[in-house]
């Protein structure tokens, strides 16, 4: 906890993957104690701290679904809804905060952000459109919801009823 505050003041970016918090949940206590699991996973704390994180998917290790990685960063549970006693539910992260942890936060570490990380003129539009809006389903429709659409340099890669087999996406 004491290194917390030294992100924002060196610069440091934390690369976190909120995945991990709820695939380690189970056995994370029992392998780090007590002490150092409480600043484990800690995601408000860097971010109330003036820190920068930049959320990714951790592929192969985790599933690399984005839809795991934004409901794991605003609930800190288990895909079935499950949250361990004591498991710092208080770093959680808001929609919003999650939103651009993965996203702004992620094209700001890879020094991308001004051709990357949020929808706006004069940048790539790589994004993903899913069933249901993110940002005000309850939080378990969010892993229910299905992708629809994939943007890439602001082209249709993809819409669900394709056939993604005939798309050039070079």
């Amino acid at each position: 906890d004491a290194d917390i505050p030294r992100f924002a003041k060196l610069g440091v970016i934390a690369s976190m993957q909120t995945s991990h918090a709820i695939s380690d949940m189970l056995f994370a206590a029992a392998r780090l104690g007590p002490e150092r699991s409480g600043g484990a996973y800690a995601w408000r704390k860097v971010l109330d701290a003036g820190g920068v994180i930049a959320g990714g998917t951790d592929a192969p290790v985790e599933a690399g679904d984005p839809r795991v990685e934004f409901y794991a960063a605003i609930t800190r549970r288990t895909l079935e809804g499950f949250a361990g006693p004591d498991w710092g539910l208080d770093q959680r992260l808001t929609r919003e905060e999650a939103l651009a942890i993965l996203t702004s936060g992620s094209a700001y570490a890879a020094f991308e952000e001004r051709d990357r990380g949020t929808i706006e003129g004069g940048k790539l539009a790589d994004f993903s459109v899913f069933s249901g809006d993110w940002m005000t389903i309850p939080e378990m429709d969010i892993l229910r919801s299905q992708a629809v659409m994939t943007v890439i340099g602001g082209e249709v890669v993809w819409e669900e009823g394709s056939d993604p087999l005939n798309k050039d996406i070079s």
